[in-house]
């Protein structure tokens, strides 16, 4: 074989060879991209429960609040 060919061989195996591994790093970014989506989620869905939980003890010590406010505008 001649030295051009050789070279051409050569520039094309590193070139497929390259292309193979960047396929498979992105494969393996995409998957980690989507793990690390499901868990923000779980985590954003935990936060809005907590924040709902204490909503609602807020709204009960505002009621709390404002019958006591009556009860002593009552007595007065």
């Amino acid at each position: 074989m001649s030295r051009s060919s050789k070279l051409v061989l050569g520039l094309s195996v590193v070139l497929t060879a390259a292309t193979v591994v960047g396929v498979h790093l992105n494969q393996r970014q995409d998957r980690q991209r989507l793990r690390d989506g499901v868990i923000r989620d779980i985590e954003r869905q935990n936060r809005k429960k907590e924040n709902i939980r204490l909503l609602g003890e807020q709204i009960l010590l505002t009621e709390q609040l404002e019958a006591e406010r009556e009860k002593m505008l009552l007595a007065k």
